[in-house]
């Protein structure tokens, strides 16, 4: 008896406690994915391959089925050649994080980016994180203060609210968002620049970190000219982050630059795995992974944290009916929409009021707000309109009661839009100036 539970012990210890190594080799390599031999591993699971040169690359399983293990590599231009080894090293679920990582700028696997060296971080976290159940996730009720004019009394951002900033190329995206990281009221700020320029990277991230709040942003940037996983593991990576804090009971501002590089490359693994581009060049992978991301953000079902979260969305030769663009506004709680037409007048930021909408701020702002925000719309609406025949003479006045308070009043109204990238104005102060501005 005594030796039939000895055998049993050890057949356990072997079966349990032992870490099985699973190994193959490269079949085949088409210049984009890696074929190798189908040992067990999840998709998302990272490998280590070595090439013909043994130097060590990194890849991650992005498909596979009973023939092959599809990887792709997380570098550029890959030495391989059919025979070289492959090793499962990570199932790639989960990163590493805690406070430690704020004042830092990070790559999308947490490697420092600043030159300086990483604490370890103690706790971690799930990369595609945790499921939240719909009805215990906590309503949108307070108003968040971003510290800029037009948003704060025209488009009032609420404490756990999703939106997204449309926008053509060189419409002053890019210092919007910059006032919004310095100015908005939170615990901490998390920025994923995914896909950009470097150069942009560089020059946003100087002008982001200074004394005063080094010490609640963190930054994950992947240039565009990383490898198209490396960018969706950043977006993943920055999303993490932010439900960590959110899961400490902090409130979280959180800056995606921008949801349409991410798309680009989730586009670029989806068509090298053979998926079918049906909408406008976008397999439907794309579509699906959209909502996945954005979901993760907003109030949490279990803490009293948030996370306010902006996403940029390229609207590219301004065509606002692109899929991304058409999918993340039905996914999001209101978009901001920049305007050529205003950049072009030197009207900064360039907000586009009339075609621009917060869903939830009907519900978050007095009746008084609500009254006076929806005058300011329809004088810019009805000016915008009629500014043609403005301008030609061809208006008489008394006509159009709306368009004749629109016209006395727009040297005003164009004042309270424009705001210096370097001044901050809180949200009361902003409620103050509009009441005045409809009360003198």
């Amino acid at each position: 008896m005594n030796f039939t539970l000895n055998i049993s012990e050890k057949i356990r210890s072997i079966t349990f406690e032992k870490n099985i190594i699973h190994i193959g080799e490269v079949k085949k390599f088409d210049g984009n994915i890696i074929y190798a031999d189908p040992f067990p591993a999840p998709i998302g699971s990272l490998c280590l391959i070595k090439d013909c040169d043994q130097n060590e690359i990194i890849s991650e399983v992005i498909g596979f089925d009973e023939n092959y293990n599809m990887l792709a590599v997380l570098g550029q231009n890959p030495n391989l050649i059919i025979g070289c080894k492959v090793k499962l090293i990570d199932d790639g679920k989960n990163i590493n994080v805690d406070e430690n990582i704020l004042g830092r700028v990070t790559d999308a696997f947490g490697e420092p980016l600043d030159d300086e060296p990483l604490h370890y971080m103690k706790d971690n976290w799930p990369l595609v994180g945790k499921v939240m159940n719909p009805l215990k996730r906590k309503p949108v009720t307070k108003p968040l203060d971003v510290g800029i004019k037009v948003i704060n009394s025209l488009l009032t951002i609420g404490q756990g609210q999703r939106i997204g900033i449309v926008a053509g190329s060189g419409v002053g995206k890019s210092i919007l968002i910059k006032m919004m990281s310095q100015f908005t009221t939170a615990d901490v700020v998390v920025i994923g620049l995914i896909g950009e320029r470097a150069r942009e990277v560089g020059v946003m991230v100087q002008s982001l970190f200074n004394d005063e709040n080094k010490s609640k942003i963190t930054v994950v940037a992947v240039p565009a000219d990383r490898s198209p996983l490396m960018r969706v593991r950043g977006a993943n990576r920055a999303t993490a982050i932010a439900e960590y804090f959110r899961s400490k009971n902090k409130n979280v501002l959180l800056i995606m630059d921008s949801l349409t590089r991410i798309a680009h490359a989730k586009r670029e693994i989806g068509l090298s795995l053979g998926e079918q581009p049906t909408s406008k060049g976008y397999p439907p992978s794309v579509i699906s992974m959209i909502p996945n991301l954005i979901e993760r953000t907003g109030n949490s079902d279990t803490s009293e944290g948030s996370i306010t979260a902006f996403y940029t969305v390229l609207a590219d030769a301004d065509d606002h009916n692109d899929p991304v663009v058409d999918t993340s506004r039905a996914i999001l709680d209101g978009h901001i929409l920049l305007s050529r037409n205003n950049a072009q007048m030197g009207m900064y930021p360039a907000v586009d009021i009339t075609n621009s909408v917060s869903r939830v701020m009907n519900d978050i702002i007095n009746p008084e707000h609500l009254d006076v925000a929806s005058k300011f719309r329809a004088h810019v609406s009805s000016y915008i309109e009629n500014k043609d025949l403005i301008m030609m003479g061809g208006y008489v006045q008394g006509k159009d009661k709306i368009l004749d308070e629109a016209i006395l009043m727009w040297p005003k109204i164009i004042d309270f839009i424009a705001q210096k990238e370097d001044e901050k104005i809180d949200y009361n102060e902003c409620l103050s100036r509009l009441l005045k501005l409809y009360n003198e």
